[in-house]
């Protein structure tokens, strides 16, 4: 065999190699998203029972009313004339499509008692909180849709948190002070299906942006979110799927100041206890600006996390490409996992995933002075015990990256898993990552390397340790 012929056979494998890491598409993405939403042509005007456009007015009742009269006569649309509605918490029924059209704000309401508690579920445990401010809750087939704007006012939501924060703090209590500071999320989508959020812009914010909880056949397209308006708010993340199946994210352009694009399946014992997964999910053609995770799995991973298709995304300043978080009471298993067609034009680590994650978040203890007895009920979840011990370590495998491009990057990789639970089959194929440092894998295993370029400042390679079957 000449040297022609060798090289051609060395060129050809390699190629070889590159095409078998390339990952074809599901066929379940084919079924993701909502599947029937055809609405009745009635028209439903707010200015008709009431509603006032002057920002100042409160109009949740006259708002509500022309929602609940819409569902009463079979569905419709909800509309409003050019203005400024203020409101507290709307509640979207079956059939209906509440338009927020062109020249209209939705405002929130600056005044907590304005979102009546209701049961749901926050940051993975179940517990009463304030409404969000618009809800579509228990119903199949129902639409927010409109290029207006919903301003949820968030300012006052954020510095009663960081107030909040500074008095538990010093007790010890940083573990809830996330739960006790109750803020409105924007939008709830709970324990519904065929619900449709399109071409909607939202900014401010109190909390979450949008949660879809418990729900199936969700499409979100074309919402864009802007939580950095005046002010960085705490836990404004973006899009949340919460214990939610078969769901489509498009056409999205999101900065905030948490996780921009996350995945959540419950917390700890309550998590356990609900075991509800994430699964069936696609995010594809979207935009993560300020932020801090382009695609942020956990850290609720309780009910577990799979079967996730995430292609054609671009983050700018992002502060994680691919996050994927957990602690050692959450349990859960995070796998199947694609990520596909990245560009990250500046990004604090492309791959970073810790099952081991903010210790004085993730882990609860009573301090002193303080008796189980006495304190509310989403504090003894919090506190209760994961037992066997092994049912809260988490699993994280089966995660696959490909055509991931990076520049401007602080660490190409922070991969620490735990003693009792390696971070296994992971697979990178044409990766380039242009960035500080080369960073680190530890507690690892099954890894595989396809045409995987980091280019690090510092000169520095991958740091493996603890770890088998990395084959770079």
């Amino acid at each position: 065999m000449n040297i022609f012929k060798i090289s051609f056979l060395i060129i050809a494998l390699f190629f070889q190699s590159v095409a078998k890491a390339q990952p074809k598409t599901p066929d379940w993405v084919a079924k993701v998203g909502h599947r029937n939403t055809q609405y009745k042509s009635n028209v439903f005007l707010t200015k008709k029972y009431g509603a006032i456009g002057n920002g100042k007015t409160l109009n949740t009742v006259f708002i509500q009313q022309a929602i609940d009269d819409c569902a009463a006569k079979g569905g419709g649309i909800v509309t409003f004339e050019p203005g400024k509605y203020l409101t507290g918490s709307l509640f979207i029924k079956k059939g209906v499509n509440l338009n927020i059209g062109k020249g209209v704000e939705l405002l929130g309401s600056e005044n907590i008692k304005d979102y009546p508690e209701i049961d749901t579920r926050v940051a993975g445990i179940e517990m009463k909180w304030p409404a969000a401010l618009i809800n579509i809750i228990k119903q199949n087939k129902a639409t927010i849709s409109g290029s207006g704007l919903i301003n949820a006012q968030g300012k006052v939501f954020w510095d009663y948190y960081w107030n909040l924060r500074k008095e538990y703090e010093p007790k010890g209590l940083r573990w809830i002070v996330d739960y006790d500071a109750k803020r409105p999320r924007t939008i709830l989508i709970a324990e519904s299906a065929d619900v449709v959020l399109k071409e909607v812009n939202i900014q401010q914010a109190g909390f979450w942006t949008v949660q879809v909880l418990y729900s199936a056949y969700v499409t979100v397209d074309q919402v864009t979110i802007r939580n950095n308006v005046d002010g960085h708010g705490p836990s404004t993340d973006g899009i949340d799927i919460d214990s939610s199946t078969w769901i489509l994210v498009q056409n999205c352009d999101i900065d905030c100041n948490d996780d921009n694009f996350c995945l959540k399946a419950g917390r700890d014992w309550d998590g356990l206890r609900v075991n509800k997964p994430t699964e069936y999910v696609v995010i594809r053609n979207s935009i993560a600006r300020k932020g801090a995770g382009l695609l942020t799995l956990g850290s609720e991973t309780s009910g577990g996390i799979r079967h996730v298709w995430a292609t054609d995304l671009t983050g700018y300043d992002t502060g994680n490409a691919l996050n994927i978080k957990s602690a050692t009471i959450r349990g859960g298993t995070v796998e199947d996992v694609y990520f596909n067609n990245i560009t990250m034009h500046g990004v604090g680590n492309v791959l970073q995933v810790n099952p081991n994650w903010n210790p004085t978040y993730s882990y609860s203890t009573l301090p002193a002075g303080y008796s189980l007895e006495t304190v509310p009920a989403h504090w003894k979840k919090m506190l209760t015990h994961v037992e066997p011990k092994e049912r809260g370590i988490p699993k994280i495998q089966d995660i696959h990256l490909y055509n991931v491009k990076a520049t401007g990057a602080k660490k190409a990789i922070n991969a620490v898993g735990l003693p009792e639970s390696t971070l296994k089959n992971f697979t990178l194929s044409q990766i380039a990552i242009d960035g500080a440092t080369a960073g680190t894998i530890d507690f690892c295993a099954d890894w595989k390397f396809y045409n995987v370029s980091i280019q690090a400042a510092d000169g520095s390679k991958l740091k493996v340790s603890n770890s088998t079957a990395i084959k770079l």
